[in-house]
């Protein structure tokens, strides 16, 4: 099966990053779009996760059992980094509510996170942004940070590690690597046009 996930990248950068977060938190609804984010930064869930989470489940344990709702697969995710941010966040949210809802308090849709992002990729002259990018960063920093691609792969619940490697864009990074300093013909081209505007 080939999976496609079009032009979208991870933040490579900590510079990146947090340009991505401070967007979010200046903007409308700030905070819960930083948390969102973050959340997603330090988890790795798709995004269509981190939408079906409710206040009760993060309010009261930072190890937190979800089921995946594109695999149907059980996932534990640590909180533990976040529980300063969670805790603000949710002061004064209802148990059974949404973490994170719009002005109707009805949960955001993948639609509206991604019509976010666009806004926020505009402004970091950015055309490689989606909803896909926390997923993808998460991945990226967790393999440059552990260098542990096989349990990378179990996390994302992938069929191979190249199939990893291509998702966090590792094999991106390879090949601009390899072609920085691959060339052909340039060194010619450049010396036939100086000799030709002596010539002429």
């Amino acid at each position: 099966m080939i999976m496609i996930y079009y032009n979208v990248e991870p933040l490579r950068s900590q510079q990146e990053i947090t340009a991505f977060v401070n967007y979010a938190r200046n903007g409308t609804h700030g905070e819960r779009n930083a948390l969102l984010i973050l959340i997603g930064l330090n988890t790795g869930l798709r995004m269509s996760d981190i939408l079906n989470l409710k206040v009760a489940q993060v309010r009261y344990q930072d190890v937190v059992q979800i089921t995946e709702k594109k695999t149907k697969k059980r996932r534990l995710i640590l909180l533990t980094r976040l529980r300063p941010q969670i805790n603000h966040y949710i002061e004064d949210l209802p148990d059974s509510e949404y973490l994170f809802t719009n002005r109707q308090h009805h949960p955001l849709s993948v639609n509206a996170v991604y019509k976010l992002f666009q806004t926020i990729a505009r402004k970091m002259n950015r055309t490689d942004i989606g909803t896909h990018t926390l997923r993808k960063t998460f991945g990226y920093h967790y393999y440059q940070q552990t260098h542990d691609i096989g349990t990378l792969m179990m996390i994302f619940n992938h069929s191979s590690e190249a199939i990893t490697k291509r998702y966090i864009g590792l094999s991106q990074d390879v090949i601009m690597r390899q072609m920085a300093g691959f060339s052909l013909g340039i060194e010619g081209a450049s010396v036939e046009k100086k000799n030709s505007q002596k010539t002429g």
